[in-house]
């Protein structure tokens, strides 16, 4: 299971010269990518953003990009290179800090077969003063005995937790610096060797999906961003316009608007569902694009649902629907 937020962290640090911020960064960076590769935990190769930013004035960014290590070329020699590749492009000024990340396809281990798929770790390096620091970041369950739910998942735990385990042992030897835990997310609590799972008091593992993970993903539809102010509203007091969209089998939610409250939304039925939640925040995006060409709320209803060949819209109150969809 990919949660929105982190599931665990790691982090590991060493003194460098100041002079060296860049190299050094880009070098322990690669070095721990390089050990969960040797692990198939990643596959491929990552995508590396970079920022470098001036001293005593850091929000002026001598250097911003995505760089593409040489995989083929020993670590150092593609580190090498890609210290160059920044060098080469930064603005005049003195260095401060230099922050980058990795991102690529990960590999989880289910039953007889190897799965690809992305966001199931994230690695950090910044380099201040005369300090580097990497981070691994995993969004993943397949670490632990439960998945998030408090579901037993012992083949998928068997699979990959030992993986993950030396994993963490190489990068501490790659990176001369003993691993830190991080603080336990709203997932699970992190430990030397992997990831535990938190538990009632009674023993049984705890379901932190339902607990935190669907209330975030449903904060979405309810919660306009920008603090309420960047596009329309996603809650009404009174009464809305709705029409229920259909995915391939049922009903996956319902399109609501309201020009009174300059309030427009999508009242998604199963948030926990990865297909459905992903479809109701591709209307979020189609509201929010509606939003900024201009149109009322009921226009955009209008326009989104035409396609869909519905009926004329219903009215009810989002107290109302909210509770239908729910129930549904």
């Amino acid at each position: 299971m990919i949660p929105s937020t982190p599931v665990a962290r790691w982090t590991w640090g060493r003194d460098i010269a100041p002079e060296d911020k860049i190299f050094a960064c880009l070098h322990d960076l690669m070095d721990a990518w390089s050990v969960l590769a040797n692990y198939q935990l990643v596959v491929g190769t990552p995508r590396i953003s970079v920022s470098v930013h001036e001293a005593g004035a850091s929000k002026n960014q001598l250097f911003q990009g995505c760089l593409e290590p040489d995989v083929t070329n020993p670590t150092s020699r593609a580190v090498g290179e890609l210290a160059q590749q920044v060098e080469a492009a930064l603005s005049p000024g003195e260095i401060g800090a230099v922050y980058a990340e990795a991102e690529g396809i990960g590999g989880i281990v289910t039953g007889d077969r190897a799965a690809r798929e992305e966001r199931l770790f994230l690695v950090g390096a910044s380099a201040v003063l005369d300090y580097v620091s990497t981070e691994l970041v995993t969004f993943s369950d397949a670490w632990m005995p439960y998945d998030l739910k408090g579901q037993a998942q012992a083949d998928v735990y068997a699979a990959n937790a030992q993986r993950l385990s030396a994993a963490l042992h190489g990068m501490s030897e790659a990176l001369h610096s003993e691993i830190d835990p991080d603080e336990p997310t709203y997932f699970a609590k992190p430990t030397e060797s992997g990831v535990d799972n938190y538990r009632e008091d009674d023993g049984t593992p705890s379901d932190v999906w339902s607990s935190f993970e669907v209330p975030h993903r449903y904060g979405k539809f309810t919660h306009a961003p920008g603090f309420g102010h960047i596009g329309y509203k996603r809650s009404a007091e009174g009464p809305v316009l709705y029409v229920p969209v259909h995915g391939p089998r049922e009903v996956i939610g319902y399109l609501w608007a309201s020009d009174a409250e300059g309030a427009a939304s999508f009242e998604p039925r199963n948030v926990s569902d990865d297909e459905s939640y992903e479809a109701g925040l591709m209307w979020l995006d189609r509201l929010r694009s509606a939003h900024d060409r201009g149109l009322s709320p009921t226009e955009a209803l209008a326009e989104l649902t035409g396609p869909l060949d519905q009926s004329k819209p219903s009215t009810v109150d989002l107290a109302s629907l909210r509770e239908m969809s729910h129930r549904s």
